[in-house]
């Protein structure tokens, strides 16, 4: 089965299944004649488990114990369940302020936020979750891509230096020399266009997309 039909037998996208792939909850073969993953049933009822768990809110981490056997069903549950009432505690607070702050008589721009964010500060002290609109460091994630880049294109490079050098010592024909040049140069020009739409994904929140269930 293609990843196209997948698609639309399970109803996750390409970029979610592909990631499960990447967080090692999948592994689907390949075909030997064109290398194009070929899922089978079992892959289908993985994903389908999958999706479950993570409409469920359960994290990747946990899905890959309980695929390992590191972790029983129940006991995920069971921890789950706490997660949960921890969360819907925070919910309750949250709403809490939320009916307070529809009780004041005050407008936006005589509201004194200074002092609800030092409450919501003292309570994210004990534990109470808000949302968090922290700045997120995507430049971690840049290193790996950006790194592996750095690499093949010093590799092209010198490899189209040597190319040059051979050509001054011992010349080929100009057009079959060019066409050589343009192999190290175009690999060069699809690394930096790879580069750019990694980074654009990691820019475009991939995980939040990702980790929709």
């Amino acid at each position: 089965m293609r990843i196209n039909q997948v698609e639309q037998t399970v109803g996750i996208s390409k970029k979610n299944i592909r990631f499960y792939e990447e967080q090692g909850l999948l592994s689907p073969s390949r075909n030997r004649d064109n290398g194009y993953r070929e899922y089978s049933e079992e892959d289908v009822a993985i994903l389908f488990k999958i999706k479950l768990l993570r409409k469920l809110s359960v994290p990747i981490e946990e899905i890959r114990k309980l695929q390992t056997n590191c972790l029983s069903l129940r006991d995920c549950m069971d921890r789950h369940k706490i997660y949960l009432n921890h969360e819907i505690k925070s919910l309750n607070l949250i709403q809490e302020m939320c009916d307070e702050l529809s009780r004041t008589e005050e407008s936006l721009h005589t509201l004194d936020a200074p002092d609800y964010l030092s409450k919501m500060q003292m309570l994210e002290e004990g534990g109470i979750r808000f949302m968090d609109i922290g700045k997120t460091d995507r430049r971690k994630k840049k290193y790996g891509p950006l790194i592996a880049a750095v690499v093949m294109i010093l590799f092209m490079l010198a490899l189209m230096w040597l190319l040059i050098w051979a050509e001054l010592t011992d010349p080929l024909p100009l057009a079959l020399w060019l066409i050589i040049m343009l192999i190290p140069a175009a690999i060069i020009i699809g690394v930096l266009a790879a580069l750019r739409e990694r980074f654009h994904e990691i820019e475009g929140g991939e995980e939040n997309e990702a980790t929709k269930y």
